[in-house]
């Protein structure tokens, strides 16, 4: 969480994301568009932490079911 919000950039490129990195980056240059990439970032990272929680939340409500 603190390299997205640091680093918001680099946080994408770490999660294989180099497209968005490179958007992030140049949203990052100014200064006035820090805040937006840094809040983009640590927005992007909770979502994809949730979405991996959830999908083994359905794994093993499956595996249950069976």
């Amino acid at each position: 969480m603190l390299l997205a919000i640091l680093l918001p950039f680099l946080s994408f490129m770490v999660r294989g994301k180099i497209l968005t990195g490179i958007i992030c980056l140049l949203l990052q240059i100014t200064l006035i568009g820090w805040l937006p990439a840094a809040i983009w970032a640590a927005l992007s990272l909770n979502s994809e932490r949730a979405d991996k929680r959830n999908e083994k939340l359905i794994r093993a409500i499956r595996k249950n079911q069976k």
